[in-house]
């Protein structure tokens, strides 16, 4: 399953550290790669770091809410370009 959207993995997966190596983050979480590309396109490492672990607090962020409700009737492997 997907950290972000919930959906299941298949071949495609990535893995997000939630708080950024950069700070210290050590544990990482499953992600599809285009999930991934729309984490780190709207926050940064410190705000990562100040979120932490839960999913629910990047899902507040309006553009990330409207991402996810978009990709969740797509497969699981799909891919699209992101900005």
């Amino acid at each position: 399953m997907c950290w972000l959207c919930g959906r299941p993995v298949e071949s495609r997966l990535q893995w997000h550290h939630p708080v950024p190596k950069a700070k210290k983050g050590r544990v990482t979480v499953p992600v599809h790669p285009i999930c991934h590309r729309t984490i780190h396109a709207n926050f940064t490492n410190a705000q990562l770091a100040r979120i932490g672990d839960d999913p629910a607090r990047l899902k507040e962020n309006e553009t990330v809410a409207k991402f996810v409700a978009w990709i969740a009737d797509k497969p699981p492997d799909f891919h699209a370009p992101t900005r």
